[in-house]
């Protein structure tokens, strides 16, 4: 186990576990700045001047082999076959590292799920600190397996949880997510609870204010998921932002928008602007009402041996959302 990642400080009273394990639409989603630049894509694709974009894109995006080793892995996972085609997956990874520091952290996972027919969109929030099996290292929380092995064994990890083959990887941190909502002038957020300095209701948030606002957790009520439950109203607020006229009729705005949310990213060696071109050229159906936010199943809050408090994997949930992917019938999972 790994020292960094013990944190005790749940603030969660587990008499209430099952109720809010009920609430998997509304709970702990956090999204990395990499999802907004990829549904702007979705909005730009297409047209004389999202072929400008796609240069920028493709100049401002940095490309490594964030598969590794486990590229060769990636038809079988405990011995059993791998579905790859089903739909798209995308493996989004964000770090909260402040500049200067070397610990390498993985605290938003999350895996985008694009339907075969390409008229939906399945974001799939995995808690930071649900305890699952990490390939090589016995059980743990799942963002230490990004520590033992970066993004190959965080692959493998989630590959192992689900069944189906991650196609891409797009990784990020949260100075992009700073600098994005400054692109966009500031965002304002429906606060769902007050702390000392945010009061519950409509905050209007700088990209500094921002950066505060989404990693605040030990002053709210329940910990890390009353801070994923922020960071999901930004989202929100910044696709309502994003997607508004004053932001998408302005080249000048949204030449701003797409320089910052792309310039702290990184994506795998075969996720190139054609790639994401094609693929949003696939999916200029899509609106809001089809993208759906999922959070992977835990069953309550527990204790590691070691002493982290940890999200307990709910296995049986787990199954279900397995055969949801490996189906590309995620709306089974929601019923």
């Amino acid at each position: 186990m790994l020292e960094e990642f013990e944190d005790t400080d749940h603030s969660v009273d587990e008499s209430r576990s099952t109720g809010r394990r009920r609430r998997r639409m509304g709970l702990g989603r956090r999204v990395a700045v990499s999802l907004v630049a990829f549904l702007l894509l979705l909005v730009v694709g297409i047209g004389g001047y999202g072929w400008f974009l796609s240069s920028k894109i493709d100049r401002n995006l940095a490309h490594e082999d964030l598969f590794g080793s486990s590229a060769e892995q990636t038809e079988t996972t405990q011995g059993k076959k791998l579905v790859t085609d089903k739909g798209t997956n995308y493996l989004l990874i964000g770090s909260d590292a402040r500049p200067g520091e070397t610990a390498s952290r993985s605290d938003v996972i999350q895996l985008v799920h694009v339907t075969e027919a390409r008229d939906e969109i399945w974001i799939i929030h995995f808690p930071r600190d649900l305890y699952v099996p990490v390939p090589g290292h016995g059980e743990d929380k799942i963002n230490a397996a990004y520590a033992y092995g970066q993004s190959p064994l965080l692959v493998s990890t989630i590959q192992d949880l689900v069944g189906v083959k991650i196609d891409h990887i797009a990784k990020t941190d949260f100075e992009g997510f700073k600098n994005l909502t400054d692109a966009l002038g500031g965002v304002r957020v429906n606060n769902q609870q007050a702390s000392p300095k945010y009061p519950a209701g409509p905050v209007d948030l700088d990209g500094e204010q921002a950066l505060e606002y989404v990693r605040e957790r030990k002053t709210l009520a329940e910990g890390d998921i009353s801070r994923g439950q922020r960071q999901q109203a930004w989202l929100k607020a910044m696709m309502a932002e994003t997607l508004s006229p004053g932001v998408l009729l302005n080249p000048s705005k949204l030449n701003g928008v797409i320089d910052a949310g792309t310039k702290n990213t990184t994506v795998d060696n075969s996720l190139s602007t054609g790639t994401i071109r094609r693929e949003a050229i696939r999916m200029r159906g899509i609106r809001g009402g089809d993208i759906h936010f999922v959070t992977a199943p835990f069953s309550g809050y527990g204790t590691a041996p070691n002493g982290g408090a940890i999200d307990i994997l709910d296995e049986q949930g787990m199954s279900r959302l397995s055969d949801a992917l490996r189906t590309d019938d995620m709306a089974s999972y929601e019923d």
